[in-house]
């Protein structure tokens, strides 16, 4: 498997997979019914930032996007998000062991990721096998289709 740079060739084949997991609503909060247009800046990155593809023999894998969790200030802390085509093949602990050393490599302080839905067990347990910890869960924080309202975990790794 090769991670590398996204390119405008790549969002075609990372927008069905986008697309389905947001439809879904366990694990994402973007806007619902976006079609591939209105879909790509909310996932291709602009510099700082930066999206990145997993492929293999030529076929997308999973995708992840980083850069600052904040600007100005808060730059020094990095930030990212994950999708992944088909769970269970090590495409999401390869993405985020790629992003760990391309914020370290960046200079980063830590990697804050935001919003980790507390009823997605696998990231749960892939970010905490990675280094991470959560810090803090905001109580009912997302709207889960099958769980109601559930809390969202703030995790974090000082780097």
């Amino acid at each position: 498997m090769e991670i590398r740079e996204a390119t405008a060739a790549d969002w075609p084949r990372i927008y069905p997979f986008w697309r389905r997991i947001v439809e879904a609503g366990e694990t994402y909060a973007f806007p619902e019914g976006l079609g591939p247009d209105e879909a790509e800046p909310w996932w291709m990155e602009q510099p700082p930032g930066r999206t990145v593809v997993a492929v293999d023999d030529g076929e997308v894998l999973g995708s992840a996007k980083m850069g600052p969790n904040r600007p100005g200030r808060g730059a020094h802390i990095a930030t990212a998000s994950f999708m992944v085509d088909r769970p269970g093949r090590g495409v999401g602990r390869a993405l985020g062991t790629y992003v760990i050393g391309w914020a370290r490599a960046g200079g980063y302080h830590g990697i804050q990721f935001n919003a980790v839905v507390e009823t997605n067990a696998v990231a749960v347990h892939l970010w905490r096998s990675l280094g991470f910890q959560i810090l803090a869960t905001v109580p009912e924080a997302f709207r889960h289709p099958v769980h109601g309202l559930v809390g969202l975990h703030v995790m974090y790794q000082k780097l």
